[in-house]
């Protein structure tokens, strides 16, 4: 009984698409079509097409989707999309998808929209040596996120790095006036 309870909650999936780069219809495009709520960070890149330079949004990791709903109703989606997987928790029970808390998808996206050009690590990226002090930012765009201070030998700037354990991690350029030191 507690089961069903659970699979009829909306929850944060994140979500493996196994089409090719160019493929017409990707997983997000799919789903968002069949009214999930869905997201795939992205970025712009340009491409030639016919002698021509086009800019496209295109997604950072294309094989990564986050949808927003329960899975009752993304089972049968999945079960007849042969390219389209749950993403499973390492060294978790077997066929256990990971499942994003709301609160650390909401401060993801936040970030990742309030960012002129945020830069994306995957989870294996992110070293010690890239990573300084926990700080708060205090006021602007991105106040009260809490991440880790990146240092970037010879920049000018600040960049707060905002993880989603074992998954992606966005680094977002940060004002010196709103950090705080935790």
């Amino acid at each position: 009984m507690a089961i069903e309870q659970v699979d009829s909650e909306k929850h944060w999936y994140a979500l493996r698409d196994l089409k090719r780069a160019n493929a017409i219809l990707p997983a997000y495009k799919q789903l968002a079509e069949e009214g999930f709520e869905v997201f795939t960070p992205m970025e712009s890149r340009f491409y030639v097409v016919g002698g021509k330079r086009i800019k496209r949004e295109v997604p950072v990791m294309r094989d990564l989707v986050f949808v927003n709903d329960c899975r009752k109703r993304l089972d049968p989606i999945v079960a007849k999309t042969p390219t389209l997987q749950y993403r499973f928790k390492k060294g978790g029970k077997q066929g256990e998808p990971i499942i994003v808390p709301d609160d650390d998808m909401e401060r993801f996206i936040g970030a990742v929209q309030a960012a002129n050009n945020p830069k994306f690590y995957s989870a294996e990226e992110v070293t010690p040596l890239m990573c300084g002090r926990t700080v708060r930012m205090v006021g602007g765009a991105l106040d009260g996120y809490e991440g880790i201070l990146q240092t970037v030998r010879g920049s000018k700037t600040k960049h707060l790095v905002i993880t989603l354990p074992s998954l992606v991690a966005v680094s977002v350029e940060i004002k010196d006036e709103f950090v705080e030191v935790m």
